[in-house]
């Protein structure tokens, strides 16, 4: 941990894996993405893909709204994978899985994935942050249920999201 020479500690760079589905990406999202720059050297917001699902989006629209997004957060990068999240996150050398909770039931639901990656991988660490207050009720399954039924979801998702659909 010290360097020979100066005795100086070296820091490993603390790189989180922010991995979900965004689809689409909501200001829910953005707020976590938002309040964790400070925390993380690097972030690498990765779409997980998940062949049982059906998406509003394709792979490729949700990574170019992602890019459009933060084009000018230099620390934020924008991936896919598939397979065990773990598993990506050696392969880009993260030691920190973030997550957002917005209520008891999304706990419950992170707690049991991160006790599982846990046994997995023993040096990545879950980073839960809570849901700003007027985020918590907002998700990209009703985003995606409130669009299928004509709805307005401006006040939802940014503007990069609207330019796609």
């Amino acid at each position: 941990m010290f360097e020979e020479e100066n005795r100086q500690p070296t820091m490993k760079k603390r790189i989180a894996l922010f991995p979900g589905s965004f689809d689409p990406i909501t200001n829910a999202h953005m707020d976590i993405v938002r309040r964790s720059v400070s925390l993380f050297d690097e972030i690498y917001i990765a779409i997980g893909l998940n062949s049982s699902k059906t998406p509003l989006l394709t792979t490729e629209q949700r990574i170019g709204i992602l890019e459009d997004i933060f084009r000018d957060t230099p620390s934020v990068h924008v991936a896919s994978y598939t397979g065990l999240t773990v598993d990506y996150c050696k392969e880009i050398g993260a030691g920190y899985i973030l997550r957002g909770l917005r209520n008891a039931g999304d706990f419950d639901f992170e707690h049991a994935i991160a006790q599982n990656n846990l046994q997995l991988e023993p040096n990545i660490q879950t980073v839960l942050l809570l849901a700003s207050p007027g985020y918590g009720h907002i998700s990209s399954t009703i985003v995606r249920d409130i669009l299928k039924n004509g709805g307005s979801i401006d006040h939802l998702v940014p503007q990069e999201v609207l330019n796609y659909i």
